[in-house]
């Protein structure tokens, strides 16, 4: 029998209050730091491919090598997800979310300490890519039940801030990461960079990590998951089992959705810069510059999104931001965007543009009920997400060949496919607790 659609009502907090905000800025926080952890691998991908690698290869090889190590990490986020939120479902939130920030900040850690390839040879890049699939399985884990922790927190009447402000926290990792990698980089040469520098973020990153462990103690379980093991509400069989055969249809618009937030990160935020500089010969400097705009503005975007889908509903703040996404992102591919002024505002409007992801953790929130909301919200956003990752570089590295809006096209197309996910979730009720009136 299939599971009703619980609504975060059992025990629900005042709005804002204290505790509720200790909840979400520490929730937040933490996120940051390890979203952080995941992600500064790909700001210095060039000088590990050279060092973890052989010396005798081609650049590109080593590129590609480097890359290939990054992307384990995304294959690894299914199946670290799907195993932490079978527990996260059975035994509490709290629990696997102390767990996951552990198993990111040891593995981030142990990376700024390995040995290169000059040292140990091949043992190098094995021991590096057993790091990234401990980390791949840690932020697995770490985004759906950060998700989870903070909506049972906040309740029906604060789940998008609750989410916009996590959203906001994560995006605030990345940003982190590249200013981090902008600091190394003025503040050291390449050879020395090389030499030891490169192991710097990965140590901040490690130290952040066992920060965000402490500040994480002090937060206490969901009161939906209490309010579930008092009344032995939990479901017994396999929490995945039940989202498989019951909830088919919740999978599917949750994956929808988690391919548009794919594709807008992947695209206007960590690949933009590279295929600008491509097309139109701008300095980088110029790219890293309007990424770091565009980014900030992604993060606000996500806080701002959350506090407007509480106040007008999800299909509203849907078909408003949609179109400013697609307009911005055919503006940033745009022969214009050459034009140092024009990249910066166009980013910024991009970034803006990029709150729409904040549909995404509402969405999975709200489509499953709260015995298996763990595991139903954890198995659709990171099998989605792993194969949105791998794929989206390749697709709109060979479509930009072909066509210079190549990548624009393809952002367009995941935000309509999102937006008519959106449309049909609430059509068919889906979002049970959508408490704008739809």
């Amino acid at each position: 029998m299939t599971i009703a659609a619980e609504p975060f009502t059992a025990a629900q907090p005042a709005p804002l209050a204290a505790g509720l905000r200790k909840t979400l800025i520490l929730a937040s926080l933490g996120g940051a730091l390890e979203f952080y952890d995941f992600i500064v691998f790909v700001f210095f991908a060039d000088v590990i491919g050279r060092l973890f690698f052989p010396p005798d290869v081609p650049d590109w090889v080593t590129q590609l090598e480097a890359f290939a190590i990054f992307g384990v990490g995304y294959f690894a986020r299914p199946l670290g997800g799907v195993v932490m939120a079978h527990f996260g479902d059975k035994f509490g939130r709290k629990r696997i979310f102390m767990l996951s920030v552990f198993m990111m900040a040891l593995p981030t850690l142990l990376i700024g300490c390995l040995p290169v390839y000059a040292d140990i040879g091949y043992l190098a890049p094995v021991l590096l890519a057993l790091m990234r699939v401990l980390q791949g399985a840690a932020i697995g884990g770490e985004a759906p039940g950060a998700w989870v922790f903070v909506s049972e927190h906040a309740g029906a009447q604060r789940t998008g801030l609750a989410c916009g402000l996590l959203a906001s926290g994560l995006v605030a990792g990345i940003l982190l990461g590249s200013i981090v990698s902008t600091a190394i980089h003025a503040a050291y040469s390449t050879a020395a960079i090389a030499s030891f520098a490169w192991r710097f973020p990965f140590l901040l990153g490690g130290f952040l990590g066992f920060v965000a462990i402490y500040l994480r103690q002090w937060l206490n379980e969901t009161p939906i998951f209490q309010a579930m093991q008092a009344r032995s509400a939990l479901e017994r069989s396999l929490p995945l089992k039940i989202v498989w055969r019951h909830h088919p249809r919740a999978i599917a618009i949750s994956m929808a959705l988690t391919w548009m937030l794919a594709a807008i990160t992947t695209v206007v935020i960590l690949m933009a810069p590279g295929l600008i500089r491509k097309l139109d010969g701008v300095p980088a400097l110029v790219t890293f510059y309007s990424t770091d705009f565009a980014t900030f503005a992604y993060g606000l975007s996500a806080l701002l999104t959350g506090i407007m889908i509480d106040r007008f509903g999800t299909r509203r703040v849907a078909v408003i931001l949609g179109p400013i996404m697609i307009a911005a992102v055919y503006g940033l591919f745009s022969p214009a965007a050459a034009n140092p002024d024009f990249l910066l505002a166009i980013s910024v409007l991009a970034g803006f543009g990029g709150g729409l992801s904040t549909l995404v953790p509402v969405t999975l929130m709200r489509g499953f009920p709260a015995a298996i909301r763990f595991s139903g919200a954890s198995f659709s956003y990171n099998v989605a997400y792993a194969i949105a990752g791998g794929v989206t570089p390749v697709l709109v590295q060979a479509w930009s060949l072909k066509d210079r809006f190549g990548p624009a096209h393809y952002v367009a197309l995941c935000v309509v496919i999102g937006i008519v996910a959106t449309l049909i979730s609430i059509r068919s009720n889906l979002l049970a607790s959508d408490n704008a009136g739809f």
